[in-house]
């Protein structure tokens, strides 16, 4: 049997006083659209049971969410709304006004929230997600580098920046002379090979770190872009692998390690063996397997400026030392990264009047 409501009940579930009512309980899930639902059918007997001992019973059962609750009309005319009806017409009740304008969806989470309070249940939080719908970043598309500016507030720098990267270098405009050496301190450490769905990334435990002017930066990850994201003298290379650093004051140092077809790379078939093809999926290699010695290349003469991060945020005040000589990495190994990742290179900006000096 299908309870009957009273009015004062429907005034605690939604905090007005109405005109008289019924409130009914359809148990069949209707949608309230649906213009074929059975009329719920009236009864002039009072519930067996407590209103609120009623609502947490459903709510204990899980029954609230398969169930509608509905406005019966007990005493107001339904003929239909005539524009050109006499001014002495009854005016429309101020809760069918109301409904006529109360999102439903919104409707039935307050009655569920109100029904939680009458039992002591506390109702889940809505969702509401402002960027739900937005487009996530990319390399192509709606959400592509021309957009990355655009997509969200902590994004802007990538559209104002003045320091971004990558860049394209020419020699003819950098600052050749002398230039301190990179003191290298890598060897064999723990490594989890990452696929975040932009590309494929190393993170590194194990004491790695580099000292250059001054401070040592510890070694965070190495990652890797298909083709390369730097331009040396008008040329691209077919990857790029950054090796990204920090700091005790946590500024940032990339070595960018440029890759061309060739031999193949010892290091990158360790990584590429423990590939993740899923995005978020990670994979632990074994114990001591990474060593980057392996893939930098025996010339460490580097090109040096400030930059950015090249994907977003696009943070700047990052030092970038992009090694001028190229390794190797081969056919096979270009081709397997190339099938997971077309394209996930940013395109060069501008260099803004920027130094670069060229480590001679």
């Amino acid at each position: 049997m299908r309870p009957i409501f009273s009015t004062h009940l429907l005034a605690s579930l939604i905090g007005l006083t109405l005109a008289p009512v019924a409130l009914a309980a359809d148990s069949h899930g209707a949608d309230p659209a649906d213009s074929h639902a059975t009329p719920t059918k009236k009864s002039s007997s009072a519930p067996g049971k407590d209103i609120a001992e009623q609502l947490r019973i459903a709510v204990e059962n899980g029954d609230l969410r398969k169930k509608r609750l509905t406005l019966v009309s007990t005493g107001i005319d339904r003929k239909p709304l005539d524009a050109h009806a006499p001014s002495t017409a009854p005016a429309t009740p101020p809760f069918m006004l109301a409904a006529a304008t109360v999102n439903p969806q919104a409707s039935r989470n307050y009655i569920r929230a109100k029904a939680a309070v009458l039992t002591g249940y506390t109702a889940p939080e809505a969702t509401n997600d402002e960027h739900a719908h937005a487009p996530h970043w990319s390399y192509e598309g709606d959400g592509g580098p021309q957009a990355w500016g655009k997509l969200k507030p902590e994004f802007n720098t990538c559209a104002t920046g003045k320091r971004q990267s990558p860049i394209h270098i020419e020699d003819t405009v950098t600052l050749q002379g002398p230039a301190e050496a990179i003191q290298i301190n890598y060897q064999p450490s723990n490594g989890v090979v990452v696929n975040n769905g932009h590309t494929i990334q190393v993170d590194v435990s194990g004491d790695n770190s580099i000292t250059v002017r001054g401070s040592t930066y510890k070694l965070l990850q190495f990652h890797f872009h298909h083709p390369s994201e730097e331009r040396i003298n008008y040329k691209s290379y077919s990857m790029v692998a950054h090796l990204v650093h920090r700091n005790r004051e946590g500024q940032l140092a990339v070595v960018g390690v440029l890759l061309d077809p060739g031999l193949a790379n010892s290091l990158i078939n360790k990584v590429w063996t423990y590939m993740p093809l899923d995005a978020g999926d990670s994979v632990r290699m074994p114990l001591g397997l990474v060593d980057l010695n392996e893939l930098l290349p025996k010339d460490q003469r580097y090109y040096q400026f400030m930059g950015s991060l090249t994907t977003p945020p696009c943070t700047e005040g990052v030092l970038w030392m992009v090694l001028k000589q190229p390794v190797t990495l081969g056919r096979d190994q270009l081709k397997l990264f190339g099938q997971l990742f077309p394209n996930n290179a940013r395109p060069v900006q501008s260099v803004n009047a920027r130094a670069i000096r060229e480590a001679q």
